[in-house]
């Protein structure tokens, strides 16, 4: 098996992210990494500055075999090897030839990695996949930086240089999150995680089925997929699989370039995996994700139930994006702005809406106002 040369220093380990499947292909990426596992409790200024330092400036590990074993439905079991490219990733598409059926309810299930280190010793780790059932109608596929989690970051490094406390210090519990992000989300998703993380690491962290399944796809790094995950948890925020951005220190990265279609496209293999499914897009406006909302919008106007899009910058919308907010309403897709959920988590409670079956209902309720939503009430 090829190895490569590693640092005897620190663990090789395999970072599973969230991964998802339908009845036909399973979908997963992990990292093989040189580090431990990284626990994000609060302790000093330099042990914290450290843990971030440790998770932006990862040691991949580059040419490690990883093997994916997934049991089907009948018994039999799904395998596949892959070799780990440069950056650390392994990224597994699988084909479920055999009995792999949907529940009718969305539910998590696992996988499981392998891998040989250096002494021989097998390495394994639990990867969670998550599995939309033939009765979930509706997704969600929010942005993170600015919709849930605020970072006064717009995607220079100027920006990120002014906030360098959030980026390089603060731990997950101290992350201020979006007004009524929470409480919204809950409404949106289904029931609430717990919250109840303690000293766990994230590979301890069972994620638990919401009964409408979200994705994120956000242009942060992949570097802080645990950071995020334990964020996530700590707010009750619920948890899905991530389409993040593997960073380097250049303008393209740093910058607003390529956020828009990043997004695009990992909504569209989104789209095409569970094409029962229509899907809310949850965003901001300062990564040009109403462009790239609109976009998919204007390419499959029936897949899309709803579009949120919260508000942060003062200027108005540029010509891009005034286009892209005209598609939407022209082909009659519900849109949303505001600089806070609780606003619109206000109108579905006031309205007594479930969100099931009712998502025009809510979004025109958030939308037009108070009078709207007692109406309905009414």
């Amino acid at each position: 098996m090829p190895i490569g040369p590693f640092r005897r220093s620190d663990p090789i380990r395999v970072q599973p992210f969230y991964g998802f499947r339908n009845g036909e292909r399973l979908f997963l990426n992990a990292r093989a990494l040189r580090s431990a596992e990284a626990r994000f409790e609060k302790r000093s200024f330099l042990r914290d500055v450290a843990t971030m330092a440790g998770q932006y400036m990862s040691r991949e590990v580059a040419g490690l075999s990883v093997e994916l074993e997934y049991t089907l439905a009948d018994g039999s079991t799904a395998r596949e090897e892959v070799v780990t490219d440069v950056e650390g990733y392994a990224l597994f598409d699988v084909e479920l030839a055999g009995d792999a059926p949907l529940s009718s309810e969305a539910r998590w299930e696992k996988a499981r990695l392998r891998w040989r280190r250096e002494s021989g010793e097998l390495g394994e780790a639990v990867a969670y996949i998550l599995v939309p059932g033939t009765e979930t109608e509706l997704g969600l596929i929010s942005d993170i930086d600015d919709t849930i989690v605020e970072t006064g970051i717009t995607g220079s490094i100027r920006m990120i240089a002014r906030n360098w406390k959030r980026v390089m210090r603060q731990m997950p519990s101290e992350r201020v999150v979006v007004p009524g992000a929470s409480e919204f989300y809950s409404a949106l998703g289904g029931d609430p995680e717990m919250s109840d993380i303690d000293e766990d690491t994230v590979q301890t962290i069972e994620p638990r089925a919401r009964e409408r399944p979200v994705f994120y796809v956000s242009s942060s790094p992949w570097n802080l997929f645990s950071y995020l995950v334990t964020f996530k948890r700590s707010r009750g925020l619920p948890l899905g699989p991530v389409a993040l951005r593997d960073w380097g220190f250049n303008r393209k990265t740093l910058g607003s370039e390529g956020h828009g279609s990043h997004k695009q496209n990992a909504i569209e293999r989104i789209l095409a995996t569970f094409p029962h499914m229509k899907f809310a897009l949850l965003g901001d406006d300062t990564q040009k994700d109403l462009v790239a909302f609109g976009k998919i919008v204007a390419a499959h106007p029936d897949r899309i139930a709803a579009v949120f899009i919260r508000k942060i910058a003062e200027e108005p919308l540029n010509p891009d994006e005034e286009v892209a907010k005209a598609k939407i309403e022209q082909l009659g897709v519900p849109f949303w702005t505001g600089s806070d959920y609780r606003e619109a988590k206000a109108f579905l409670s006031g309205a007594g809406l479930e969100l099931k079956g009712a998502v025009k209902s809510l979004v025109r309720a958030a939308s037009e106002g108070d009078d709207v939503a007692h109406a309905a009430q009414g």
